[in-house]
């Protein structure tokens, strides 16, 4: 009997998306859901903390801060295990790791207990993100694959939103700790969930070289497969004898990397130092405490609608175009933010927009990443960039506070802010034209038969 080759993603491309890859669409979703909920349940407990352990509010910058490099470091360390044993193994292993340590942290008794917990909570939030995302591009057809991974990004801000209205009710009911137990109690369901129903990612087994049987197993519930099909991939990009760090930072790959990362830490800059100090600066301005809360509000309101519009046109059209005129349109109206003090109305519209094209660029962020690696090396790619811009999150948190203290003008501050924006928008493109001069030389010194083309 004769054997049919056949190209993984071409598979994957020329059928329709089928209910098994929905179904993965769906886990991934709700990953992505709780990993929003745990990352902001410190928020919703903090003032019930301070109240009843006789705190004060400043006391809890550290158990904020432990989270967030909790979350560097987890998707740091995260991206190449995922490389190396795959991304179901990593996934659910993470869910376990801030699932179980939300549990633990409903019995902490101090400060310190609940700085140590937080950061532990943040390695398992951070490895997550990146290995749902790497996982969901890895089964979806490449005309849709940034529309589709946008999609799964929107959980997050469900989850976390959905986090605060659960807690309005559990807590005056059962106290702080129940949110915890509650963060901790459907992440780890989720997992069990995962073990019998996620699939690991074909394209992965496949690089592996693991059993072709146990790939036609999976892709037949996608479509049908002969039974003589064994499947290969032909990947553009592909870097021979290297570690997954060796992939994303070799002569190809290195600069789109640095620009990606660079793209990502100023966008967290920007989004975590307004989300902190926007209401404070509002309330700089003569607005009401209530005022500012609702215009602070309108910030992350259209976060899901700016993803997926750039997913679509990111599938349409060059994916580092399209976010980098998000960027700069970010810093367009952030900047209008700073001169809309006359009216708190035409605040808080400037503020919804700038909200709305800011989280729809920087959510986007991951599917371009994941586009631009290929398999030996995404998960790497996709994590570090995550990863090492979470330190420009903390650094925005933290930056307020000076910008503050040097008692700059409503305006230049907004005017400043709208300076990281365009710096991410000039890295993409960067990596975009060196990318591109990268893949022309690779295809000059490398017969072009029997290769897929990938956007870079």
């Amino acid at each position: 009997m004769t054997k049919t080759t056949t190209d993984i993603q071409t598979f994957i491309n020329d059928h329709p998306f089928s209910k098994y890859q929905w179904m993965i669409l769906a886990l991934c979703f709700v990953t992505v859901a709780m990993d929003g909920f745990d990352t902001a349940i410190i928020g919703f407990i903090a003032s019930d903390l301070v109240q009843e352990w006789g705190v004060q509010k400043s006391d809890l910058g550290p158990v904020m801060s432990a989270a967030l490099v909790g979350l560097a470091v987890g998707a740091l360390t995260a991206g190449p295990m995922a490389d190396r044993i795959g991304r179901k193994k990593v996934l659910v292993l993470s869910i376990l790791v801030f699932g179980g340590f939300s549990l633990i942290t409903a019995f902490a008794t101090n400060l310190t207990q609940l700085t140590l917990l937080r950061f532990l909570t943040g390695l398992g939030l951070g490895a997550a993100m990146p290995n749902a995302a790497t996982l969901m591009s890895e089964y979806a057809p490449e005309r849709r694959r940034a529309l589709l991974v946008n999609l799964m990004f929107v959980g997050f801000p469900i989850g976390s939103s959905m986090g605060g209205f659960i807690s309005a009710w559990l807590i005056p009911h059962y106290g702080w700790q129940s949110v915890l137990i509650l963060g901790g109690v459907m992440p780890l369901a989720l997992a069990v969930l995962l073990i019998f129903l996620l699939p690991e990612s074909a394209r992965y087994m496949v690089v592996k070289n693991q059993p072709q049987h146990k790939i036609a197993a999976i892709l037949k519930r996608i479509a049908p497969v002969a039974d003589n099909t064994s499947f290969v991939l032909q990947e553009a990009g592909q870097v021979k004898e290297k570690s997954a760090l060796g992939v994303i930072f070799s002569p190809r790959y290195a600069v789109g990397t640095v620009m990606l990362c660079l793209t990502y830490f100023m966008g967290l800059l920007i989004f975590y130092l307004l989300t902190s100090w926007l209401p404070l600066l509002i309330r700089e301005t003569g607005a009401s405490l209530s005022q500012a809360s609702v215009i602070t509000a309108l910030f992350p309101l259209g976060g899901g609608i700016g993803v997926l519009i750039l997913g679509a046109l990111m599938d349409k059209l060059n994916p580092n175009k399209v976010v980098a005129v998000g960027y700069v349109l970010t810093g367009v109206f952030v900047c209008l933010v700073g001169f809309s003090t006359n009216s708190l109305v035409l605040m808080g519209v400037m503020v919804f927009i700038a909200g709305t094209i800011m989280n729809g660029a920087q959510s986007s962020m991951p599917a371009l990443a994941a586009g631009f690696y290929p398999t030996q090396g995404r998960a790497t790619g996709v994590a570090w960039m995550l990863g090492l811009g979470r330190f420009g999150g903390i650094l925005g948190a933290f930056s307020g506070a000076f910008l503050m203290q040097a008692e700059l003008s409503f305006q230049t501050i907004f005017t400043l802010l709208a300076i990281p924006a365009l710096v991410s928008a000039l890295a993409l493109l960067v990596k975009h034209i060196v990318s591109q001069r990268q893949m022309l030389k690779s295809e000059a010194e490398t017969p072009a038969l029997n290769r897929n083309t990938q956007k870079a």
